[in-house]
């Protein structure tokens, strides 16, 4: 099970941080019109990051995330996956997401986060892009890296499916190590029933085969979806990724 929607991310806004934020919508290469939430820094830096949901698509977390990131100096466009099959957010509790994400498709997925990377470089003239995502999210984020038209300047997954077949036919990342460009910070629960030790181990075994620049950190008694302000008792663990995050994209601030 992924955040719940009513989650929200384990960090307080900043107070020297300004940001402002603005639902948008964004149109992709094929056509496809999806909702998405941009949050502006006051003080740009020049880097940006697309946030990846998990399943769950545009919630209230990921909008909140977004805002963190802009506190520090980040811009940030969040994306919400089902343009293509669904009314945009915000959805009530009868919405089938599973169903929703399971009609998505790789090709469809490169080619929304590729309107929201032109966005950013666009309107907000960004010359360092990242993604981060959870999850669905995560492995979507390590897939990016090995896509030469995004020029991504690195890649950010939690607990992202690293192997294995996937629900809507997303290729594995371990599968396709040789083919990254880009710097992987890799982050997952050591408590985690859903993704093993050895998933993780295997993936880091082919990103240091293909030689491909990256930081995996396991947290100790972490679960899935651990980075959740409803999630108490790991708030350290959640702290101490933040930082890993921030450390990643070069702002060390916040």
């Amino acid at each position: 099970m992924c955040s719940d929607p009513d989650s929200r991310p384990p960090i307080e806004p900043t107070r020297s941080g300004t940001a402002m934020g603005h639902d948008i919508g964004l149109v992709a290469a094929d056509g496809d019109r999806f909702a998405a939430f941009r949050a502006d820094a006051g003080t740009p830096s020049g880097v940006g990051i697309i946030v990846l949901p998990d399943y769950h698509g545009l919630t209230e977390f990921y909008r909140e995330l977004a805002l963190r990131f802009a506190e520090v100096g980040v811009d940030a466009v969040a994306i919400d996956y089902y343009g293509r099959t669904a009314e945009p957010p915000p959805r009530h509790g009868s919405f089938d997401y599973l169903h929703h994400a399971q009609r998505t498709t790789w090709n469809g997925l490169r080619a929304d986060v590729g309107a929201a990377a032109s966005h950013l470089r666009l309107r907000r003239h960004v010359k360092k892009l990242f993604s981060i995502g959870f999850c669905f999210g995560g492995r979507l984020s390590f897939l990016l890296g090995t896509r030469p038209e995004l020029s991504m300047a690195g890649v950010i997954g939690f607990y992202g499916w690293p192997v294995g077949p996937y629900m809507n036919g997303m290729p594995a990342p371990a599968d396709l190590s040789s083919e990254l460009q880009t710097p992987l910070l890799a982050v997952f629960g050591g408590a985690d029933t859903k993704i093993s030790a050895d998933d993780v181990e295997r993936f880091r075994r082919s990103l240091s085969e293909a030689s491909v620049p990256h930081d995996i950190h396991i947290y100790a008694d972490a679960p899935h979806s651990f980075f959740d302000r409803s999630q108490a008792a790991h708030a350290e663990a959640s702290a101490a990724a933040w930082t890993e995050v921030r450390r990643f994209i070069g702002v060390v601030g916040g």
